[in-house]
């Protein structure tokens, strides 16, 4: 993929270029998490490379799940994940995770909604 007329990304470039080495993110972000960018984002005020101009530009005018993300950047997912944790700890993005608890701190178990949800999204793919 190019980038703005700029120097070739996804398969031609290797992940751990993207992501500076790292593997790991530094929040935990699930698959069907949301993602927006911020005040702070849009303000494009910031140091960011190509591939962060990118996900704000992605973000910015409705959210995306990560793996949108991923899939749009033409990078794995794990690249994708590390990518938007070090912009939401930075401020530039916001992650709005799938409620997982109920009030009384219990897990609940996925509902058929959510699970119907995902699989018509897939068909639309």
């Amino acid at each position: 993929m190019v980038l703005g007329g700029d120097e070739p990304t996804g398969s031609l470039v290797r992940p751990y270029a993207v992501t500076r080495g790292r593997t790991r993110p530094q929040l935990e972000i699930a698959l069907e998490a949301l993602v927006e960018t911020t005040a702070r984002g849009r303000s494009g005020q910031f140091l960011g490379g190509r591939e962060q101009k990118v996900i704000v530009d992605l973000c910015g005018g409705r959210l995306q799940s990560l793996a949108e993300i991923a899939a749009r950047m033409e990078v794995p997912l794990g690249v994708a994940r590390v990518l938007v944790a070090d912009m939401a700890a930075d401020g530039l993005l916001a992650v709005h995770e799938p409620t997982g608890f109920d009030a009384d701190g219990a897990d609940e178990s996925v509902g058929t909604e959510l699970l119907e949800r995902v699989l018509s999204g897939l068909r639309r793919l």
